[in-house]
């Protein structure tokens, strides 16, 4: 077990919702140069007959855009913990350019890494008809409300390019206020959630066994290199467990049980309509993120889709060991792409 932090998490990572709510420093709006910009550089990569995914960071270059890419940055590791950028009018572009620019942008942020066993680099969180019950589901497939909780990468970031008809709202809390609340109400949950809990895979591990857990317990608060880290998610730990034989039960469980309840305590959580072309980006080791169940419009070009990266950030934290190999596949690995995994489209998938 790591080591527990034992005073509270001082810093505006640490805020309530009344404070965020108050707080525009985390707000980007971007000017028609900023977005001529975008066009430009994608424009620029295809003129060298690049496709989505086959260019880099370097092929798209953004300074106009540097001063902004730099306090996103500053304020997703040392700041808030979340950026939103506003602006960016999505339904004027087909969905290969919106792609297009949204890579190119997110390069200058971090590293993409894949989200699921078919290699996605850019996902589409959209309902799928699934059922979220499912033994194996993700939730982001379905319609269904999903819980707080954290991606395992060091951000997640999501341009809406069509909101829902209704529903749907993003839910952000900062796990370093509710860190400070339970070591203040409850600091005998500090042990268990420092331990750590062998998370479920839902089939995506690096074996072939869908019971595939984490190999080792991955905790819930990590203090490491002077920095407390959170990795959540009530629904992966108490598969998770009950497929490692070890169902949860007792202080371990009511532990979890209150990181759960205090991400949606209206103190700390705050509620965000996707409009559309918005880009939202979540440090995932400071935010736990829900989204409320939501109802698509009927025809297929306006049901609710938001474009998904999983990255690594170019200034990300150092990490504790046990903390890091999330996924079986390393320190900061992804998922681990199988290529018998069933796909039911290749959207997104590296060429």
């Amino acid at each position: 077990m790591g080591e527990i932090l034992r005073h509270p998490v001082i810093g505006p990572s640490a805020w309530t919702s009344a404070e965020l709510a108050a707080d525009h420093s985390w707000v980007y709006a971007l000017s028609a140069d900023d977005i001529g910009e975008l066009e430009a550089a994608a424009d620029a990569v295809r003129s060298k007959g690049l496709r989505l995914y086959e260019f880099g960071q370097d092929d798209f270059p953004l300074p106009g855009l540097a001063a902004m890419i730099a306090d996103i940055a500053g304020q997703l590791e040392g700041g808030r913990g979340c950026a939103l950028i506003r602006g960016l009018d999505a339904a004027r572009y087909d969905e290969e350019t919106l792609k297009m620019m949204y890579w190119g942008f997110g390069l200058h942020w971090g590293v993409p890494i894949s989200q699921n066993a078919k290699g996605q680099l850019i996902g589409h969180v959209r309902d799928t008809a699934r059922d979220y019950h499912s033994k194996n589901v993700r939730g982001y497939t379905t319609n269904a409300r999903i819980s707080p909780h954290c991606d395992p990468a060091d951000c997640v970031s999501l341009l809406c390019a069509h909101p829902a008809k209704k529903g749907g709202e993003s839910e952000i809390s900062s796990a370093m206020s509710i860190y400070n609340r339970i070591l203040e109400t409850h600091p005998e949950y500090l042990e268990p959630l420092t331990e750590g809990f062998h998370f479920d895979l839902r089939g995506e591990g690096v074996s072939d066994d869908p019971d595939e857990v984490t190999f080792n317990k991955v905790p819930v608060f990590s203090y490491f290199d002077g920095h407390l880290s959170c990795r959540f998610n009530a629904k992966t730990i108490l598969d998770g467990q009950t497929k490692a034989g070890a169902p949860l039960n007792g202080l371990a469980l009511a532990a979890v049980n209150k990181v759960a309840e205090l991400a949606q305590d209206p103190e700390f959580r705050l509620d965000l309509t996707f409009r559309q072309g918005d880009i939202q980006i979540l440090n995932n080791y400071l935010i736990l993120h829900a989204r409320g169940g939501f109802e698509d419009h009927p025809e297929p070009e306006r049901r609710r889709n938001l474009l998904r990266l999983w990255s690594n950030l170019h200034n990300g934290r150092k990490l504790a060991p046990e903390f890091a190999n999330r996924l079986n596949t390393g320190p900061r690995g992804g998922v681990m792409v199988r290529a018998d995994s069933p796909s039911d489209s290749t959207e997104g998938i590296r060429p």
